[in-house]
């Protein structure tokens, strides 16, 4: 079998069901046989009607008179119906999920698992999970249950594997050496539970080779990367110290060291590959000229690249002036600049020492005569592509020193697997004068007590406000998501509540010079309250905001909350965020620890335990970070994936003759080779 085979290869699947399958990400036969169970429900406590007691249940019986309805005056569609057993019978209800209406048939039986409560006066089995109950196991009483994607319901997906169940025998193994298990037997012991022990075991071995490719890949693109040549940038004491002695501040331990590091790493003849992550407001920007100035005093031309103009300019302006103080001639360069021509004949002839600017340096016409220093800014946000094109633009052949910058604190396992290829220097020490951002979980209802004032005291103070939300438009979320609060429809309400203020709203599907000329009214000062999705979360430094409100912040995880909050404190002045809680849960872990923590890097390590990954970095220097099932936070799986991984590199086999094993780590590497 070859996973790489279209979806449609597999019995069973034609041209429609393929189609389905594709817009849910579905695409191989690798995707089909990996689309994992998200949980599993054990039926095999089943209850009579009679017997059940509040809290969660497990029921068998037959469907009765099922309706469907709309809720009045929201956007929700309810299914309601009984459920009978020999005892008697229960009233069930499903919210937003219309396939239930033509799920089950009348004359047999099926199980439902789900919580009994009291709702309006009468008890009722409330959104239950369901499975027929010929299709359970009897021996485990597990059934799994997938993500719904699209039209794919998990019933549908667990027809469709179930017509798959013979072509497990044939799936290759990825390993190249004999480990605790095979992966035929791991995947069907995963879709087709026997026991919970044998999940669980399925589950780890599924991990562990996730960790060991991952683990591969960085190891394979550091060995690479060591092979290559570069020019080395001799350390000019006298020149970094004149530059320092006429900075308007002092520089911090931190950066101090993180200089120091990039100083010894660039002295060497194979480029330097090195992580620079700090918190935001740590001084990034403060170490890269630092080692821009080196470079330049070796000589070479340095790149910076930024992935928004907005924050290009604001490199510009705060690099060019202090860099231009020692004689080095600095440009700006993106879609909007003008004279092009002139500027990139002045970049190649070596004219031009620093280039900072967007995706218009990736340009094949932007050449260089002597590019010596890469600097990338967000890096997380450029993909492998896009760095090897910098990389290619050095004429003499030798590879360009890189220095990647974050200001997403990397928890440590993340650095010993998904930059393991990175040397990382870590700023970990704020600069003097910055003060703690106030931080408070708010209730919704209570915006116009509370909110409203705090923003009213805002404007008067001449300050101004960020209010981010999900969603663009009312609706955009989906069925069941009424209380998704959109762009539009804030700031319309706001404008109602402050019809004196300016405000404007900021959204990723306007066209790039609209986001920018609203950022720029926004930095100088002319828009009072910026609506926005997390566009902002990345963006331009704007000293005079210092109220940042979050919108259903329930529905972001920990990073992206404290960076988006990283958007106010960048000036003297005391700022504040609101974490805005709808319906009347509890909030949650993650808003507490946001509530009392201003530190990102004890922030990253506990969203990396609550939510995994995936979700805190997505799309990745590497390719897109694709653990289905291993957890970063599992340090002894890893330590054993990275020891197999060094063992298997030490026997110095051709990789290539590990077909399946290559297919798992192109999607990570970033292999550069110069001609």
């Amino acid at each position: 079998m070859n996973l790489a085979d279209p979806v449609e290869s597999l019995k069973g699947i034609g041209p429609k069901t393929a189609e389905t399958l594709k817009k849910a990400g579905i695409k191989t036969v690798r995707d089909f046989f990996y689309n994992l169970p998200r949980d599993y429900e054990n039926y095999q406590a089943a209850t009579t009607i009679t017997e059940m007691r509040p809290g969660k249940v497990v029921v068998k019986g037959k469907i009765e008179k099922l309706t469907s309805r709309r809720a009045r005056n929201r956007n929700l569609s309810i299914i309601e119906g009984l459920i009978r057993d020999d005892t008697g019978t229960v009233k069930v209800v499903w919210f937003n999920q219309s396939y239930r209406m033509r799920q089950f048939a009348p004359e047999k039986e099926y199980v439902f698992a789900g919580t009994y409560e009291l709702k309006n006066g009468r008890f009722q089995l409330t959104s239950p999970s369901s499975a027929l109950y010929t299709d359970i196991d009897p021996r485990s009483g597990l059934t799994p249950i997938y993500v719904a994607h699209g039209g794919v319901k998990s019933n549908d997906f667990k027809r469709l594997i179930n017509g798959s169940r013979d072509k497990f025998a044939e799936i290759p193994d990825l390993l190249p050496f004999v480990a605790r298990g095979t992966r035929k037997e791991s995947l069907f012991r995963v879709h087709f539970p026997t026991s919970e022990r044998g999940v669980a075991t399925a589950r780890e071995y599924l991990a562990y080779e996730e960790l060991f490719e991952l683990i591969l890949a960085s190891k394979l693109n550091r060995r690479e990367n060591e092979k290559l040549k570069a020019t080395p940038v001799k350390f000019v004491a006298t020149k970094i110290r004149k530059m320092v002695s006429g900075l308007p501040f002092k520089l911090t331990n931190a950066q101090r060291r993180a200089a120091w590091e990039i100083f010894q790493d660039m002295e060497k003849n194979r480029p330097m590959n090195r992580l620079l992550q700090g918190d935001v407001g740590s001084g990034k920007t403060m170490v890269a000229a630092l080692a821009a100035y080196e470079a330049v005093s070796n000589g070479l031309q340095v790149a910076i690249l930024a992935p928004t103009a907005i924050l290009a300019l604001q490199h510009y302006e705060s690099i060019g002036p202090l860099l231009g103080a020692l004689g080095v001639k600095t440009a700006l360069l993106t879609g909007a600049t003008k004279q092009k021509p002139a500027l990139k004949k002045q970049i190649l002839s070596g004219e031009v020492n620093v280039v900072i600017g967007t995706h218009a340096l990736l340009t094949d016409d932007t050449e260089f005569t002597n590019l010596g220093l890469v600097i990338i800014d967000e890096q997380h946000r450029f993909g492998v592509e896009q760095r090897q094109k910098l990389a290619l633009k050095s004429p003499s052949g030798l590879a360009p020193h890189l220095l990647a910058m974050t200001a997403t604190p990397i928890p440590r396992s993340l650095q010993l697997t998904i930059f393991g290829d990175l040397d990382v220097s870590v700023l970990d020490e704020m600069p003097k004068g910055r003060q703690p951002i106030e931080t408070k979980i708010l209730p919704e209802i209570e915006i116009s007590d509370r909110l409203y004032p705090e923003i009213t005291k805002t404007i008067r103070a001449g300050q101004q406000v960020y209010w981010i939300c999900k969603a663009i438009e009312d609706g955009s979320f989906g069925e069941g998501k009424a209380d998704i609060t959109s762009v539009k429809s804030r700031c319309k309400k706001l404008q109602n509540e402050f019809p004196r203020l300016k405000i404007e709203f900021l959204h990723g599907k306007m066209k790039p010079a609209e986001k920018d000329a609203v950022m720029e009214r926004f930095s100088e000062g002319k828009i009072d309250i910026l609506v926005s999705t997390t566009v902002v979360e990345v963006g331009v430094d704007v000293p005079n905001a210092s109220l940042m409100v979050i919108e259903n912040a329930e529905g972001y995880g920990l990073a992206q909350l404290h960076q988006l909050r990283g958007r106010v404190g960048r000036g003297s002045v005391k700022s504040y965020c609101f974490l805005l809680t709808s319906g009347d849960a509890k909030p949650s872990r993650r808003l507490y620890e946001l509530e009392k923590s201003t530190d990102g890097f004890h922030l990253a390590e506990v969203d990396l335990k609550l939510r995994g990954p995936g979700e805190i970095y997505g799309a990745l220097q590497h390719g897109a970070l694709d653990l289905r099932i291993a957890s970063l936070s599992d340090t002894k799986l890893i330590a054993r994936a990275r020891a197999d991984a060094d063992k298997f590199l030490q026997l110095g086999e051709n990789m290539l003759k590990y077909e399946e094993l290559m297919a798992g780590i192109s999607k990570y590497q970033q292999i550069i080779t110069l001609n």
